[in-house]
């Protein structure tokens, strides 16, 4: 089993920033891909951005040059840097892990919310 740990969510203003934080605990074995994903009211929740133990990235074409991923392995800590915020980015934010891909657990998720 894998506990995931969000912080970071909020309020802001279109073109702000906000900084996601995750904090995995357990078997950190099972950590080797970490992701951010979304849900808007009435959509599905999609993969905004992930990364491998190794360091490699994927992220949502709508947010690419907006949004980093980073991680820190030792820590077992992902992060979700967001700038350059749009309204249609509002959504609660939910961490995932699994061995291949991350959705095998998830955080409790957080919201984040850009006013216009």
């Amino acid at each position: 089993q894998v506990q995931l740990v969000e912080s970071g969510g909020g309020l802001v203003q279109a073109g702000g920033s906000l900084r996601l934080s995750c904090a995995a605990s357990g078997n950190i074995f099972s950590t080797n891909v970490m992701g951010w994903h979304r849900q808007a009211p009435g959509n599905q929740r999609e993969l905004v951005a992930s990364i491998t133990r190794g360091g490699s990235t994927n992220y949502l074409d709508s947010v690419k040059g907006r949004f980093s991923i980073s991680r820190e392995n030792a820590m077992n800590v992902v992060y979700l840097q967001m700038n350059s915020l749009k309204p249609e980015d509002t959504a609660v934010y939910y961490c995932g892990t699994g061995s291949v891909v991350p959705s095998d657990y998830w955080g409790q998720g957080t919201q984040v919310t850009v006013s216009s």
